[in-house]
């Protein structure tokens, strides 16, 4: 698993194909997080991660309060920009290891898209650090689910192909064990159904998102659009194809 500094500077360039077209999450994360985790308007949050500001949208939606700590200063400020209408957004340049945040301050903490770039062990110390008693610890991914279409099959070929360190980086690299590790013990899994539908200038951008597909200037950037276009071709329904994910959601106390 690669530690947070390695991933603090990778969606530098990257930040407004990821703000046009990564997934946002589906409405029952909170239906969720109320009946396993106590979540109510009052909770204090702290959003582990919190890159573009997707993932501390729906709480402060909700009403909540929520600390959003975020290493990357380009992602950050998309993050100030988007939720700039909440007040209850407190931006923070942090990190998982060393949030920055007062002890004992936190009701829950959240990580959206982001464990995969933490350091566990010491991740865990800083969480137990700014945690209140017994508070929650809610890790949630929207995965690809590769193999359930021809265009899914084909887009996720695709990744494999030309990413210059996909195997590496992705976040499916996460396994039970490690979970189990990082909480100290069991955990709660759900998984909640989440879909995009992009026409041929969204699925470039949802393509050029990911930190590790080849940048302007590669050698393989032109192939793989080239091949991307040629994948929508063949897969697309009214100008569109369908992006389908599951979102996990991983829920337990340290």
């Amino acid at each position: 698993m690669q530690p947070s500094h390695q991933g603090t500077t990778r969606f530098s360039n990257r930040v407004a194909d990821y703000v046009r077209s990564r997934p946002r999450y589906p409405d029952g994360l909170l239906d969720i997080l109320r009946s396993d985790a106590g979540l109510t308007t009052n909770t204090v949050i702290a959003d582990i991660g919190s890159g573009t500001g997707f993932s501390a949208e729906p709480f402060l939606k909700n009403g909540n309060i929520v600390y959003g700590v975020e290493p990357n200063s380009e992602m950050r400020s998309a993050a100030e920009t988007l939720l700039a209408a909440y007040p209850n957004f407190h931006s923070v340049n942090g990190t998982a290891e060393a949030t920055t945040l007062p002890d004992r301050s936190i009701d829950l903490i959240v990580a959206g898209q982001a464990f995969h770039w933490f350091d566990p062990p010491k991740a865990r110390e800083e969480f137990r650090r700014i945690l209140r008693e017994n508070a929650t610890v809610v890790l949630f991914w929207n995965t690809i689910q590769e193999r359930l279409t021809p265009f899914m099959r084909a887009y996720s070929n695709l990744l494999h192909q030309f990413g210059t360190d996909f195997k590496e980086v992705v976040h499916t690299n996460v396994d039970r064990a490690q979970l189990q590790s990082f909480y100290g013990g069991d955990f709660v899994k759900h998984t909640l159904p989440n879909e995009q539908r992009f026409d041929r200038e969204g699925l470039r951008s949802r393509m050029l998102s990911n930190s590790y597909t080849p940048p302007v200037g590669h050698p393989n950037y032109e192939p793989m659009l080239a091949e991307l276009d040629r994948v929508f071709e063949e897969n697309q329904e009214e100008g569109e194809v369908r992006m389908v994910y599951g979102t996990e959601v991983y829920l337990g106390t340290l």
